[in-house]
């Protein structure tokens, strides 16, 4: 791990993460025996298919970015749940850091340019202010997600696509818990998702997420997932006024567009590119990337 080289990454320059995860695994054609019959549980692939996911992080890191997130999404209580396997928390975490620290260490023997893996902590699929599942047993699970990803290489801690500030904070401190177990001092990011309505799912204004998650501690705040970098624009300005730490933001490519041939996101890579330099800009954003698309 490396998270003194991340932090002062972060804190002098732009640092560049990748983009969609599930897409690129899929485009693969992973088999049901791949995925150990749980069919759709990527974070499987980090145990049956490495070399899948391995491949996936070597195209990121060719296309020249600093980081990648960990094929982790999912690996928490609420999601390894539905599959019954909710006993592999820590074992799915693990896995999926350990070969994208494999794969960013290769490339900087290769050129001695560091290169960053940042943990993902998913947000499920149960929201504990909706009464889903308890606050608890949620947070206990994000500590061994956390604990995993720690042991397995992480240079930093994401906590991303959150909808549900009661989950976002059963994610925040069974992070700080599992840094505190480790003994490890690495980043611990927080990245929100703000809906067309303005809003988080459950209603929260990005000033609520802002007032109830700094005091957490955190190092940096964002916004990714359900929009693309134009309906993200005001919901950035407000953090970049008001945020004590650092910003981030991994925007879709666009809104989804119905087609023929189903949902496709309309924003082109320089598009999307263009849009993240201006944010850069305007609002000083210090970790950029994509999501879905």
């Amino acid at each position: 791990m490396s998270g003194a080289s991340l932090r002062a990454a972060l804190a002098s320059r732009v640092v560049v993460a990748d983009g969609a995860m599930g897409t690129m695994l899929q485009a693969q054609d992973p088999t049901l025996d791949d995925f150990q019959q749980l069919e759709g549980c990527n974070e499987i692939l980090n145990v049956t298919r490495p070399d899948i996911v391995r491949s996936v992080h070597r195209a990121y890191f060719e296309a020249g970015v600093d980081c990648v997130e960990t094929n982790t999404f999912g690996a928490n209580h609420a999601a390894l749940a539905e599959y019954e396997v909710a006993e592999r928390v820590l074992e799915l975490s693990e896995a999926g850091a350990r070969i994208a620290r494999e794969t960013a260490d290769e490339f900087t023997a290769a050129d001695g340019r560091m290169r960053w893996v940042l943990g993902s902590m998913g947000p499920g699929t149960k929201l504990p202010t909706l009464g889903h599942a308890p606050y608890t047993t949620l947070r206990d699970a994000y500590q061994r997600n956390a604990e995993g990803l720690l042991a397995g290489g992480a240079d930093a801690l994401l906590v991303e696509t959150t909808q549900d500030l009661l989950q976002t904070k059963s994610a925040v401190l069974g992070a700080r818990r599992a840094l505190h177990a480790l003994g490890a001092d690495v980043p611990l990011i927080v990245s929100v998702t703000v809906e067309t309505t303005g809003t988080m799912l459950l209603g929260s204004e990005i000033g609520a997420a802002l007032t109830a998650l700094e005091p957490l501690g955190i190092d940096m705040i964002g916004l990714n997932c359900a929009t693309g970098p134009a309906e993200m624009s005001e919901h950035l300005r407000y953090l970049a006024r008001h945020s004590r730490v650092p910003l981030s933001c991994m925007p879709n490519a666009g809104l989804p567009v119905l087609g023929k041939e189903g949902a496709h996101y309309p924003l082109t890579a320089p598009e999307l590119a263009d849009a993240q330099e201006n944010f850069v800009h305007e609002y000083g954003l210090s970790l950029i990337g994509g999501c879905c698309g």
